[in-house]
């Protein structure tokens, strides 16, 4: 009588008996299964690809998302808390004309009737308009961005110096020319070399007029909207005297934007409907949806946003997860393989009394670990792949849910796409089996 060895990856191959009937258990399947893996690494790594590409993606794309998303709202804080902006609705910024055209419709009057309205429900008010100008320092120049503004500026935008000072209502009221500079304006104009202490009590030239620095500001990145390092603050008179080209339709001059800060968050919203009506009466406009100015709510922008990148992180994550799904499907295809090359050792199993759970428990535990194991393989590359994006200047954020989401499902893709494989080993004819070549 020919004896059929069993499969190299059984236990009897290895030099272990076999449990009495032909049956495992589940710590003899575990042994099996794990065997029967690192015999064919090569193998059961690209197996297992599809499930680590899904997980790394899974993970990395949803913390680059979030940190992103955080990230952005630092940003729009950063520029100051509890912000309402008032606006035109139609024309371009600082108060220029656009040819062709309307006018920009905000005035500086305006911005003086919202800082006295309201009282202590708002912490302060900060008109601005600004123009690109060319600024020079001895043989140096460089573009700048000129801005003019209030004293209020340094709080409502969350601005402060690093050296001197702001320039005060004094200064707005007698228009004088003093500035406030960025420190790339600094770097610039006087050199890399050079203090913000040093550059105080100099003097530069915006354009044609000479001014003198007061106040440095602090270098705050090249992040956010625009470069704030290449600003100079001026006050909003001596700008609308010495760079404002054009006014209003009723001749007085204009302005981009005017900020005020609410001195209550929970007030921001009731706030926002009463700039609104004061600014609707100060413009004879009674139809709310033909208004010729907006007011924006930064809690409300900030809700926006978060909305957007939410939505954008779980279509991505979810995107990514099909990579998954296709891992899974890979993991079918080479258990139904694997399933095809033992079927011999399949049926000396069963004809030394293996029940078909058995046989079932086996090749299902074997999909199991290939896919949890790419799973964990899939959680490293995916932290691994989020911190790259530091180099990219975004800082990640993880979150518990998504790895957990991405960790369970790895798992349960393996238990789905290796149920069929394993029951069709469960379900093999032993004598048809050992006939098999």
């Amino acid at each position: 009588m020919t004896v059929i060895a069993p499969h190299p990856e059984t236990e009897a191959a290895q030099g272990r008996p076999a449990r009495r009937g032909g049956g495992l258990g589940l710590g003899g399947a575990f042994t099996v299964a794990w065997r029967a893996i690192v015999g064919t690494p090569l193998r059961s790594v690209l197996t297992a690809l599809g499930v680590i590409i899904g997980v790394a993606a899974v993970v990395a794309l949803t913390a680059i998302g979030q940190g992103s998303t955080a990230g952005v709202t630092r940003n729009l804080q950063s520029l100051g808390t509890n912000l309402l902006t008032v606006q035109s609705a139609r024309g371009g910024g600082g108060g220029s004309l656009v040819r062709g055209g309307p006018r920009s419709t905000v005035t500086v009057k305006d911005a003086e009737a919202l800082s006295t309205a309201f009282g202590d429900r708002v912490a302060g008010v900060a008109p601005t308009s600004q123009s690109s100008v060319q600024a020079k320092e001895g043989t140096n120049n460089a573009q700048v961005t000129v801005v003019g503004t209030w004293p209020a500026y340094e709080t409502v935008r969350n601005s402060p110096v690093s050296a001197g000072a702001y320039f005060t209502d004094a200064d707005v009221s007698n228009r004088r020319r003093v500035a406030v500079i960025g420190a790339q304006v600094v770097t610039d104009l006087f050199g890399e070399d050079t203090s913000a202490e040093d550059v105080v009590g100099q003097s530069l030239r915006l354009g044609s007029v000479s001014f003198t620095v007061v106040g440095v500001l602090p270098d705050k990145g090249n992040s956010g909207f625009g470069n704030a390092n290449s600003q100079v603050l001026v006050p909003l008179s001596t700008y609308t005297q010495r760079f404002a080209r054009t006014n209003s339709a009723s001749g007085q001059p204009t302005v981009s934007n005017v900020y005020l800060q609410a001195a209550n968050a929970g007030d921001l919203t009731a706030l926002q409907d009463d700039v609104t009506e004061l600014m609707s009466t100060r413009h004879k406009q009674t139809d709310p949806d033909n208004l010729d100015f907006q007011v924006q709510n930064q809690a409300d922008a900030l809700a926006s946003l978060s909305s957007v990148t939410t939505t954008l992180t779980l279509l991505v994550g979810a995107i990514a997860g099909i990579s998954l799904l296709v891992g899974g499907i890979g993991i079918m295809n080479i258990m139904l393989v694997s399933v095809t090359e033992r079927t011999r050792e399949i049926g000396v199993r069963k004809a030394l009394g293996a029940k078909p759970r058995d046989i079932l428990t086996q090749f299902l535990v074997e999909a199991s670990l290939l896919s949890v194991g790419g799973g964990v393989l899939g959680l490293v590359l995916g932290v691994g792949a989020a911190y790259a994006g530091q180099f990219f200047g975004i800082a990640p954020v993880f979150s518990a849910a998504p790895i957990v989401v991405a960790f369970v499902f790895s798992a349960l893709v393996g238990v789905f796409f290796g149920y069929y494989p394993a029951a069709r080993a469960a379900r093999l004819d032993p004598v048809d089996s050992l006939r098999y070549e």
